[in-house]
């Protein structure tokens, strides 16, 4: 892996919570209807790459350059990983960690 690209935070209210996030100083990255029909937002300060997705569950998205390769380093140490799920905007593979939080491996 190699970086924290995205922490999902959950909200009851996108629109209110992108207000108070605009209000903290942080930009509009990406805001769009994904493919289940549900907005994707995603903020992040300026000059940053880590990003926040306001979102309807936690989980935090690391970047990595070969998801295959990491999702094999895992599952060698024991670690569930799900199956890839390849999408227009990259490849995604999420797993928990011991208390159930969620995380998700992310190729471009």
């Amino acid at each position: 892996m190699k970086s924290i690209e995205i922490i999902m935070l959950p909200v009851a209210d996108r629109q209110q919570a992108k207000e108070f996030y605009l209000k903290l100083g942080f930009q509009v990255v990406v805001e769009a209807s994904d493919a289940h029909g549900q907005t994707w937002l995603q903020m992040g300060l300026p000059g940053t790459s880590t990003s926040i997705s306001l979102a309807t569950f936690q989980g935090i998205i690391c970047e990595t350059a070969d998801i295959e390769a990491d999702i094999n380093a895992l599952r060698e140490q024991g670690i569930d990983v799900e199956p890839i799920n390849k999408t227009p905007w990259g490849q995604f593979a999420w797993l928990k960690d011991v208390d159930g939080n969620r995380l998700c491996l992310h190729q471009q």
